[in-house]
């Protein structure tokens, strides 16, 4: 109707004063009425119930230069926003204005929260009613461990507002770097459950980097691969960084201010030891010579760029966010470069390393004031370090299971090596490496060995009567019963064919021909029951000697040993013959049915 009024008299003219006096008077109203819609955009109702305002209308003003004061600051044009900002790195200060009134029925008792004021330099209160400054309260963050405005990390503003009064409250915030906040504007009950219930996320984000550094050092210091103490490194400089960002140092420990600003460092030396990392676990060095420069390169970049922030901390922060969306871009076209090629880790870091670049991409964008103020904005960094830690906590495990199976593989080629594939007994060339050992343990203990060698007797007529598979089924049952008369101490082998051999730590040439002896006689009482065949008996022949302790030279007592085996069947099988030791014979068994 105002808008008709002076639309009206505009184009008729007002010919008198009476009517150009009407005329200012429609003027007036108007932009009266537009100036308070324009204001009541930013004003925020309190009623009688409860004050939980996560959400709510204010307005702001960048003040680039960081320097200007209250009377001058609160006469700019403030930008309305949400009370949640992200404005970059360009404004050094950043003043946020909220008109409070309370429409309710009681004085109300409020507090403005400044939950994210730890990686701020300062903050400021001003409160003004009716255009007059009533109350002002300024919080420097290197000299706040005794203000009664901090509380573990948090900044908490409390003030009156009674019945029907309208009050603007200006909250000045200066940063280090990056320009990004929320305030929140509560009651007394809910202020205290705010700081009671802080920083709970983030404590259980610690939690698994730590759990998972712990782990990886105590690998590294198991099996010395580089890889494990670049993840834990890695994981060590995320874990500084989450804490010193999200405010659980704040929080814990009661630390912030510009004491602590050099922390940030970890958001340059992450990148360092993920690169590191890469190319340790990936193998670029070795097997991917054109990704592996690429990363070194991006490695010396950030090299400089840390070297930087040991000087200038607040330079080298500048350009974070840019180098950290070209490491990531660098690191994910290596890890696509090398999934292409078939490495087979590289698929899983390219997982890992995709939620990282989704959350970490993000969060770029909300510290670049692209994107406005969400959880996952603000916390994406912390978010995308997490779900990436597990994805390379699984790659090492992986690893490390690649690395048993071809550790049991090599196992097994070495213990197929050195046995004899039918028998599963020592073979010649392991028996010898081996008895030069226990022969030199024995010799410096003072202790005798000796050995004996046996031949099954007639092999050749088992083999040519009932086939070379019966043979092979008879030289199994022999290993068998060797095995199991002989010492877990001795050294059983088979040296080909039938003959087989058997060395005796600590028995001297006696005690040898006597354990030769309860062979012969289990060999000559068994019968042997073979599938496919009838039943058979057989018997050994077996000779023994004494290693010369003097030179320890074990092919002389085996040559004495192979003399005593040939006496023994040249004095009729199915006995033992020892070198210069009585002949203990028995009775020779041939197959039976």
């Amino acid at each position: 109707m105002i808008c008709i009024t002076i639309v009206w008299f505009s184009l008729t003219g007002p010919s008198t004063f009476a009517e150009r006096t009407v005329e200012r008077f429609f003027i007036l109203i108007f932009l009266c009425f537009m100036a308070a819609s324009a204001h009541s955009g930013e004003r925020v109702s309190i009623g009688d119930g409860e004050v939980n305002l996560t959400t709510f209308p204010m307005a702001y003003f960048a003040d680039v230069t960081g320097a200007m004061a209250f009377d001058s600051v609160r006469k700019q044009a403030f930008v309305p926003s949400p009370n949640r900002l992200s404005l970059g790195t360009e404004p050094k200060a950043v003043w946020s204005r909220i008109e409070i009134v309370n429409s309710g029925d009681y004085p109300r008792h409020l507090f403005l929260h400044h939950p994210y004021v730890y990686h701020s330099k300062l903050a400021g209160f001003y409160l003004e009613d009716s255009g007059e400054l009533v109350d002002r309260q300024v919080l420097d963050l290197d000299d706040a461990s005794d203000s009664p405005l901090m509380y573990r990390g948090s900044a908490v503003y409390e003030f009156e507002l009674p019945v029907g009064a309208t009050r603007t409250l200006y909250v000045q915030t200066v940063s280090y770097s990056h320009q990004w906040f929320t305030l929140l504007l509560v009651d007394q009950e809910h202020s205290r459950r705010m700081l009671i219930g802080t920083h709970n996320d983030i404590a259980v984000l610690i939690g698994v980097l730590v759990a998972l550094i712990f782990y990886n050092f105590l690998l590294y210091f198991a099996s010395s691969n580089k890889e494990n103490i670049f993840y834990s490194l890695y994981l060590v400089s995320g874990a500084v960084w989450i804490s010193l960002s999200y405010g659980l140092l704040a929080n814990v420990f009661n630390v912030y201010g510009a004491g602590i600003f050099k922390l940030h460092l970890s958001l340059i030396s992450m990148p360092i030891f993920l690169t590191l990392f890469m190319m340790s676990i990936l193998g670029t060095k070795d097997d991917y010579p054109r990704e592996h420069l690429i990363l070194k390169v991006m490695l010396c970049t950030l090299t400089l760029q840390f070297t930087w922030g040991l000087f200038d901390i607040h330079g080298a922060l500048k350009p974070a966010s840019t180098m950290a969306a070209l490491m990531m871009l660098v690191t994910m076209g290596v890890t696509i470069s090398l999934v292409r090629k078939g490495n087979l880790l590289a698929k899983f870091f390219l997982i890992g390393h995709s939620f990282f670049l989704l959350f970490n991409g993000v969060a770029v964008l909300f510290y670049k004031g692209i994107i406005g103020f969400t959880y996952v904005a603000s916390h994406g960094v912390g978010i995308g370090i997490t779900l990436e830690a597990l994805m390379l906590a699984f790659i090492i495990a992986y690893r490390i299971r690649i690395l048993e199976g071809i550790k049991d593989s090599q196992v097994e080629l070495k213990r197929q090596a050195v046995t004899d594939p039918l028998t599963m007994l020592f073979n010649r060339r392991y028996f010898f490496t081996e008895a030069k050992d226990i022969v030199a343990l024995a010799k410096k203990h003072g202790r005798a060995v000796s050995v004996f060698a046996v031949d099954v007797d007639h092999f050749k007529s088992v083999n040519d009567q009932y086939g070379h598979q019966i043979g092979d089924e008879l030289l199994v049952n022999l290993a068998d019963t060797l095995k199991f008369h002989c010492r877990s101490t001795d050294l059983i082998a088979r040296f080909g064919g039938e003959e087989f051999v058997c060395l005796l730590p600590g028995c001297d040439l006696p005690e040898a021909t006597g354990v030769a002896e309860k062979l012969r006689q289990a060999v000559e009482e068994q019968t042997v029951v073979l599938d496919g065949s009838e039943p058979l008996r057989f018997t050994i022949s077996v000779g023994v000697a004494s290693v010369d302790m003097a030179s320890g030279d074990i092919q002389e007592a085996l040559n004495e040993a192979d003399r005593a085996l040939y006496q023994a069947k040249n004095a009729g099988r199915n006995r033992v013959r020892a070198i210069e030791s009585p002949e203990v014979s028995g009775k020779t068994l041939q197959p039976v049915s």
